[in-house]
């Protein structure tokens, strides 16, 4: 099984710059490393995770000053927490793609899952039941698969003879459909399967509801940092941070337009984002994506939430 690295976690607890006895929320609890930083930093931790096996890693951490909240974390506004700093790590864990019983990766065989939590939809019910337009709009919206349509209409003539249930399955598929892998270095299924697992989880949702909520959470002064791994994620935190510092009027197909007249929620720690080091990419391959942007709360009241 692959180590868990907590990505660009140096930099995350820089910008955070926790002083002892404040509150930290970790909103993607995981394996815990940021959890475990913000502890060594004297904090008191809420930590946040919608998967149950992460109470296996949370068992080792110390009840007087940590707390792990069984919920997602676009409801942290949900729990009367009012924190000094809150910490995101959006995307899937190096765990969760190990373990092939969840079903989220193409080169381990296993049930065609894909949640995070222990509820919803799973990526079979997805690939099964929705239409052809649905799944071809899916796999071009969350996967910026360019081949969307010719995949679903091949998707769908083959789930009428039997029904995707195993994650390999799936993955031939996708490489039948498109002709093989042509010499790519990328999986034809890569996108697919992102798309998938964005769809089940609707993780865009969650993303932008919980950066409203750690703005409703924050204390004056607070600072919240989040790290993203593909270019969807990234255009919702950079229109958010970039709206609510008051820097343009917003707006992107995932976020409303700017509401005029508010006044700047958060003020930028840095311009634009910091990325991994080579160092921290040859250590990690996975980090090679991330980008991390932050920005400190004002004393501005929160916006109102998007519908």
């Amino acid at each position: 099984m692959t180590a868990h690295h907590s990505v660009l976690l140096p930099e995350v607890m820089e910008a955070l710059a926790l002083k002892p006895g404040e509150t930290a929320i970790d909103g993607t609890f995981g394996a815990g490393g940021y959890s475990k930083a913000m502890l060594a930093a004297g904090a008191k931790v809420i930590a946040f995770d919608r998967d149950p096996t992460a109470q296996a890693f949370a068992a080792k951490f110390p009840k007087r000053r940590f707390t792990l909240i069984e919920d997602r974390f676009s409801q942290m506004d949900r729990h009367g927490i009012e924190a000094d700093a809150v910490a995101l790590d959006i995307g899937v864990s190096s765990m969760q793609l190990d373990e092939a019983g969840r079903g989220f990766s193409f080169m381990r065989d296993g049930p065609l899952d894909m949640r995070m939590g222990a509820s919803g939809k799973t990526a079979a019910d997805i690939i099964n039941g929705e239409e052809q337009a649905d799944l071809a709009r899916i796999f071009w919206l969350y996967g910026e698969e360019r081949d969307s349509r010719h995949i679903a209409k091949y998707l769908v003539r083959r789930r009428e003879e039997a029904p995707f249930e195993r994650t390999l399955d799936l993955a031939d598929a996708v490489e039948a459909a498109v002709g093989g892998r042509r010499g790519a270095k990328v999986h034809p299924a890569t996108r697919v399967f992102q798309a998938l697992r964005i769809a089940v989880n609707d993780e865009l949702g969650e993303l932008e509801q919980g950066l409203d909520a750690a703005e409703r959470v924050l204390k004056v002064g607070g600072r919240l940092a989040v790290v993203t791994f593909h270019s969807l994620e990234d255009r919702i935190v950079k229109a958010f941070f970039t709206e609510r510092a008051g820097r343009l009027p917003g707006g992107s197909r995932h976020l409303p337009p700017k509401q005029e007249g508010k006044a700047a929620t958060f003020r930028l720690i840095f311009n634009g984002h910091i990325s991994p080091t080579e160092a921290e990419i040859e250590a990690n391959p996975r980090a090679r994506s991330a980008k991390l942007r932050a920005g400190v709360r004002t004393n501005a009241p929160a916006w109102e939430a998007a519908a």
